[in-house]
């Protein structure tokens, strides 16, 4: 995410609450025209602080369990929104 700055990823798998990279996500970057479009500073550093973003976009992949994140929206090198795919109840009621 730190690379693309700013952008989506696209058709992430999920198993078992963890991404998955086979078959390859899609990586749309965006680029802004008279604009700094290189990779994030923070990616030269080996160590740092997990955003708050970084840590919600992991629980939300956990309790997504198996399945496939349609889109992680990405701003200033964060995982911004994530739109994934639910059923509803048969209830009518919310997602599961």
């Amino acid at each position: 995410m730190q690379t693309i700055n700013f952008g989506r990823i696209e058709c992430l798998q999920v198993r078992g609450g963890e991404p998955v990279f086979i078959p390859a996500p899609r990586i749309i970057r965006k680029l802004k025209i008279g604009a700094e479009n290189g990779a994030r500073p923070e990616i030269n550093q080996d160590d740092f602080w997990l955003k708050h973003q970084h840590v919600e976009l992991f629980q939300s992949l956990v309790e997504l369990g198996d399945g496939e994140v349609l889109s992680i929206d990405i701003r200033y090198g964060l995982a911004f929104a994530l739109e994934v795919e639910c059923r509803p109840f048969s209830d009518g009621g919310r997602c599961d």
